[in-house]
């Protein structure tokens, strides 16, 4: 198959990302130290962007033969995103669900306590409808910056 390197880089960029949810999940990210989930999530990032890393460096081995320039490496990446685009639905149910099951109900009554929503409001936000909007649009806006930087340092001329 042609893309099988690049969906196999999705399902490893995935199972990262439900790892780190779990890891917020049983560091009390999700619960008691809710106050704290908007600064620490951010750190996904070191994570994601050595997964495309790992990523581009294996497309640049395995398929290029250890040369690959900057286009071949960025559409390595727009796969890739893509790949991880189709599969978010699933991982932010699972993580919704399975993982941290009362995340949106903890998350929203925080919210609503630091009055930063109404209660309405926070109810229509924190949302597995909502968050699957957001991750949608979200993923491949992400995955194509990342992918965009990434392939200015996995390239490597002949």
């Amino acid at each position: 198959m042609k893309y099988l390197l690049e969906i196999k880089w999705a399902l490893i960029f995935t199972s990262m990302l439900l790892l780190w949810m779990l890891g917020e999940r049983l560091t009390g990210l999700h619960d008691v130290h809710i106050d704290k989930h908007p600064v620490w999530t951010n750190l996904v990032m070191v994570p994601a962007i050595t997964v495309y890393v790992l990523a581009l460096l294996d497309k640049r081995k395995k398929a290029y033969g250890g040369v690959m320039n900057y286009k071949q490496g960025f559409l390595t990446g727009v796969w890739i995103t893509g790949f991880v685009t189709l599969l978010s639905p699933l991982s932010q149910w699972l993580t919704t669900t399975v993982i941290s099951p009362d995340y949106f109900t903890n998350v929203a009554a925080y919210s609503v306590e630091q009055k930063m929503m109404t209660a309405a409001e926070a109810a229509e936000y924190f949302s597995l409808s909502n968050y699957i909007k957001q991750t949608i649009i979200f993923t491949p806006v992400m995955g194509v910056i990342t992918t965009a930087v990434v392939a200015l340092f996995t390239r490597k001329e002949a």
